[in-house]
C-alpha cells in the first residue's frame, strides 16, 4: 500500500495564520491528478508542530474527504508522550486514514528500548498499519537496523521512513527486516539510491512541487529503469536540495507561493527564507521550468 512516492504534505494558511481549506483542497486534487501513489499530511513539512489537535484533525478529515478512496492516506501521528500519541492515533482511525506515520519522540531522547517499547504500544493501541519515522537530525534519536528489525516483527509495524542521510544505515536495514517491510527514504535526494538497494520509494518534499515527475522516478527506479530514474534525478537535484537552504518547509512553501499554489504563510517558528536564499529558489525554479507566467512575488 505505501510504495512509491507519498507526498509529505504542506499545510497552507491564510494571511492571519488562519488553516486554508480551499488551497488545500486543490493541492491534494492537483497530487492525486499527477498520479501520487499516497499523501502524508500532517507531518514535519505540514507544521504539524504548530496545529492544534482540531486543526490536524481538519487537515486529515480534508485529506481523506479529497482522496475518495483513490490514493491512500497515511497521517502523521508522532510525539514524545507516547499515551497523548496514542489518543491521536485513535482520533485518527476514526476518520478513515489507511496508515500513520510515527516520528520518533524527541526531546526525550529515548534508549533503544524506549523507542521499541514506545512504538510497540501504538501498534497494540490501534489496528491501522504503523510507518515509524527515524530522523536523528530533528529528533536527536535513531531508530538502529537492529530495533527496526524487533518493530517489524509486529504485524502492524510495515515501514520505515529512513531519513538518517546515512546509506550504511539504510543498506544495513534492508538487509535486516523482512522483505514485506516497506523502507522508504526520508530525502528526496538519495532515493534512487535507497531503491537501488531495495527500498520501496520516498516520502517526499520535492513532490509538493513536482508531484508527476517525482512519481515518475520513483517508478522508473522500481521498475529498474535506472537510465529514466538517472535523468529525472539529474534535471531535478537542484529543486530537492534548494528545498533545505533552510529549515523544511519554509524553502518548499516559498517556492510553492512564487509558483502560484498558495500564499507564502508560516506560523512561528518558521519564518521566511532570507532573500538571497529566495532568489535561488526563484532561479532554480527558473531553470526547472517551474515559473508561471505572472508570478507571486514573496515579502520579505
Amino acid at each position: 500500500m505505501f510504495t512509491g512516492c507519498g507526498t509529505a504534505l504542506v499545510t497552507p494558511f491564510h494571511a492571519d495564520q488562519s488553516l486554508d481549506e480551499g488551497t488545500l483542497r486543490q493541492l491534494i486534487t492537483r497530487q492525486i491528478d499527477a498520479g501520487i501513489n499516497f499523501l502524508v499530511p500532517c507531518g514535519t513539512t505540514g507544521e504539524s508542530p504548530t496545529l492544534t489537535r482540531a486543526e490536524h484533525l481538519r487537515v486529515v478529515e480534508i485529506t481523506v474527504e479529497q482522496a475518495k478512496g483513490k490514493v491512500p492516506v497515511v497521517a502523521g501521528a508522532g510525539g514524545y508522550n507516547t499515551r497523548e500519541v496514542i489518543e491521536l492515533a485513535h482520533e485518527l482511525e476514526s476518520l478513515g486514514v489507511d496508515g500513520l506515520l510515527s516520528v520518533t519522540p524527541y526531546y526525550n531522547k529515548p534508549t533503544q528500548e524506549g523507542l521499541y517499547q514506545h512504538f510497540k504500544a501504538i501498534a497494540q493501541a490501534t489496528r491501522l498499519p504503523i510507518i515509524v519515522y527515524s530522523v536523528q537530525g530533528r529528533t536527536g534519536v535513531n531508530v538502529e537496523p537492529a530495533t527496526l528489525a524487533r518493530l517489524a516483527a509486529i504485524s502492524n509495524i510495515v515501514g520505515v521512513k529512513e531519513a538518517s542521510g546515512n546509506m550504511g544505515q539504510m543498506a544495513n536495514v534492508i538487509q535486516q527486516v523482512p522483505a514485506s517491510f516497506d523502507v522508504l527514504s526520508g530525502d528526496d535526494s538519495i532515493a534512487l539510491p535507497l531503491i537501488a538497494l531495495g527500498g520501496r520509494g520516498v516520502i517526499s518534499v520535492v513532490s509538493n512541487q513536482i508531484p508527476g515527475e517525482m512519481t515518475q522516478l520513483t517508478r522508473a527506479a522500481l521498475d529498474g529503469d535506472f537510465a529514466r530514474a538517472r535523468q529525472l534525478q539529474r534535471q531535478y537535484l537542484p529543486l530537492m536540495e534548494i528545498n533545505f537552504v533552510e529549515s523544511n518547509p519554509i524553502p518548499v512553501k516559498a517556492a510553492m507561493a512564487i509558483m502560484g499554489l498558495l500564499e507564502p504563510v508560516y506560523r512561528l517558528p518558521m519564518t521566511p527564507p532570507k532573500a538571497e536564499n529566495l532568489a535561488r529558489i526563484e532561479t532554480v525554479l527558473a531553470e526547472a521550468g517551474l515559473l508561471p507566467g505572472r508570478r507571486q512575488r514573496i515579502a520579505v
